[in-house]
């Protein structure tokens, strides 16, 4: 268990490129790219939202 926490943001980072690439095969590029720029989209107005109306 050692080497898990020792390696654990290359295991991760090779966990999303297996996902990511998962993606790209299945439903193609640029769909692929829609889809990671509407997430990240998403996470931003979430953050933006939290940070500005929320608790405040």
């Amino acid at each position: 268990m050692e080497w898990i926490k020792q390696y654990r943001y290359p295991i991760i980072a090779g966990l999303i490129g297996v996902f990511l690439a998962c993606l790209i095969v299945s439903f193609g590029f640029f769909k692929t790219i829609f889809v990671l720029i509407l997430g990240v989209l998403g996470v931003a107005a979430g953050l933006y939202i939290q940070n500005n109306y929320i608790d405040k």
